[in-house]
């Protein structure tokens, strides 16, 4: 999968669209990491919508009534909204509400203050999205693995340490890559979404009148009947939608097209089907309404559907662990967390990674949720909460890209801002009556990482004024030469630097403590864009200086990893090789002081990650051997 992945990425970003049998393979991987989510969502929505804490009991008009509000949330939502709207808000083919934060606070499109506002929803709806995360494999798995107990009650002391069992290995698997995952789980979710179809299409058939549902007044005469009731229910209603922010932010690992057909061809029909079908069991048979997915089963099938459908909500998490990997790297290259490791696991494809740090703690913290909720159900209480507050923010964002970017008239922009705006603003107040019942679960992981960003971002922004305070000009290091003349050692120093102005510290101290300068000096400053890539003509620019210095600027997008090695090779530098090169690195230890620029506790824990970073040689893949790491203490 990730050859034909490769040819269908171009160098800029997802630029040519593939077709024919290219299209078909990536629709499939699709299939396999994207809309695993939602594709689990029948294992438990419309038996808490009926049945659940908030559920409203079973009756002709819930029933009717539930399953048009489904639909309708599933038509306006994911297919007018994130399949139709915002997959054309794409970074340079890059998906996710970072990469629609960048792509907003590109050049100069927004006042200051706007630009400072945009920033931080986009920061906070990642945050989310990180807390969205922990939940989904939790619930996912266990609302799977308590199909046995439709079985038999024998299997329910087994659903715990089993559900755990399986989180475990899943996450074991993540180093293998979207794109292998992908492969091997795409054709098992055509599986899954065909059977949910045939199961659906089985209880249908058997009660035609469910069909009624696709009336939009039954979903609203629910609404008007059942008061406060029937809005607490909504909660329940929106865990069918749950999956479309990770749709959005797994775009760059597959790209637009073959999301939209995996979506209208394969996983929106049989949804549609399994939802109506389960309804159509339940006007039947409402006794039903404790686990109506499983009830729907044939008995003959009940075991392999249990098989089946534990696969596909491990599969199901896939969605949400690939959205965060893909936020933690920009997250990293934007400058909002600390450098971690990010293992590449195509050589073809460059969406497709794996950050083990991210993959660790989203394990520990999923576990942590399956031995402290025990059942889906209580869960569900605790999920909807983070992700209808991460669409509300990815619309006003999608709004200002519409803007000012497609320039579309305010009242054209507006009207569709406001179509999506009203139901997710009515879900997300529904679902806040869940924050009590563990929905404060997820904000505060949104809060946590929020923080984390935020402290990350101003802390590096204080450390860099103060090596602007402490910065020399190059002229008077020249000045310095001449008065104190050095040794010109043979070969090469690269300097990097994050000032590509004025004399880098480390070459300064270098100077002044050994008398010693390499009789090629490269000054090299990093750059990373607000644009996912950067095209490669446009790579580096290097500026003659005097004394055989040079001063080289390299940019890089958010969605690329900065290779220093492979930088050399480039012909503006191609006259240093890498085993004449000497890296001169600073190491800085950040030293907490009260009443300078953050509360100290927010200096302390900047102090902490800084301690904790991924090493700058590994982040830039220097070799260690050709490494001189100069230490300064800096207080904030």
């Amino acid at each position: 999968m990730s050859e034909l992945a490769a040819e269908h990425a171009a160098s800029d970003g997802h630029t040519e669209a593939p077709h024919g049998r290219k299209l078909a393979v990536l629709a499939l991987g699709a299939l396999g990491v994207v809309f695993g989510d939602i594709g689990t969502s029948p294992l438990y929505a419309v038996r808490e919508c009926l049945h659940g804490e908030h559920g409203i009991g079973v009756s002709h008009a819930s029933v009717l009534g539930v399953l048009s509000l489904i639909f309708w949330a599933l038509t306006l939502i994911i297919s007018v909204k994130y399949v139709g709207y915002i997959l054309r808000a794409d970074n340079q083919g890059e998906g996710g509400i970072l990469a629609l934060m960048a792509l907003v606070t590109q050049g100069n499109v927004l006042p200051p203050r706007a630009r400072r506002i945009a920033v931080m929803l986009g920061l906070f709806g990642a945050a989310l999205l990180f807390g969205d995360g922990v939940i989904t494999p939790a619930i996912s798995v266990l609302s799977a693995v308590e199909g046995l107990g439709v079985a038999t009650p024998r299997f329910d002391p087994f659903v715990v340490p089993l559900s755990i069992a399986i989180l475990i290995v899943l996450f074991r698997v993540q180093k293998r890559g979207t794109g292998g995952v992908g492969a091997v789980f795409g054709p098992i979710m055509v599986v899954w979404f065909t059977t949910l179809g045939a199961i659906g299409l089985r209880q249908i058939l058997m009660h035609p009148a469910v069909l009624a549902a696709l009336n939009p007044l039954y979903g609203l005469s629910f609404l008007l009947h059942t008061g406060h009731r029937g809005f607490l229910v909504l909660g329940s209603v929106f865990l069918a939608v749950t999956g479309g922010e990770a749709l959005y932010a797994d775009m760059g690992h597959f790209g637009a097209r073959p999301m939209r057909v995996g979506w209208f061809v394969v996983t929106l029909p049989a949804l549609v089907l399994n939802y109506f079908g389960q309804g159509a069991l339940l006007l039947r048979q409402p006794e039903a309404v404790e686990n109506p997915f499983f009830k729907a089963v044939p008995a003959w099938g009940l075991y392999p559907m249990v098989i089946l459908s534990t696969v596909a909500t491990v599969i199901a998490s896939q969605a949400l662990i690939s959205g965060a990997f893909s936020l933690s790297r920009q997250a990293l290259m934007l400058g909002y967390l600390p450098r971690v490791s990010v293992e590449h696991t195509s050589a073809h494809h460059i969406g497709q990674i794996y950050v083990p740090t991210v993959n660790w703690l989203l394990m520990l913290a999923t576990l942590a949720l399956v031995f402290g909720f025990k059942s889906s159900s209580a869960l569900a209480a605790a999920y909807g909460v983070a992700v209808t507050l991460n669409m509300v923010i990815t619309t006003i964002l999608a709004y200002v890209v519409a803007r000012r970017r497609w320039k579309w008239s305010i009242p054209a922009t507006a009207a569709v801002s406001i179509l999506f705006l009203t139901p997710e603003l009515t879900f997300m107040t529904s679902n806040l009556a869940k924050v009590a019942d563990g929905g404060w679960f997820p904000l505060a992981v949104g809060v946590l990482l929020f923080t984390l960003f935020t402290t990350w971002r101003r802390g590096r922004e204080l450390l860099y004024q103060r090596f602007q305070e402490r910065i020399v000009p190059l002229e008077d290091f020249y000045e310095l030469m001449r008065v104190e003349i050095p040794a010109r050692v043979p070969g090469t120093a690269v300097f990097m630097t994050g000032n590509s102005d004025g004399t880098p510290p480390a070459l300064l101290h270098n100077f002044l403590h050994n008398r010693v300068v390499h009789e090629h000096v490269v000054l090299l400053t990093i750059i990373t864009e607000s644009v996912s890539r950067v095209p490669p003509e446009e790579r580096v620019r290097v500026e003659e200086l005097e004394h055989g210095f040079r001063r080289a600027v390299a940019r890089f997008g958010f969605m690329e990893t900065p290779d220093i090695p492979t930088l050399l090779e480039r012909p503006e530098l191609k006259d240093y090789s890498i085993d004449y090169v000497t890296f001169f690195l600073g190491k800085e230890t950040v030293l907490p002081a009260k009443g300078h620029g953050m509360a100290l506790w927010r200096e302390r824990l900047f102090a902490f990650l800084a301690r904790n970073a991924q090493p700058a040689t590994a982040f830039f893949g220097i070799p260690a051997s050709r490494v001189v790491e100069i230490g300064a203490q800096i207080e904030l």
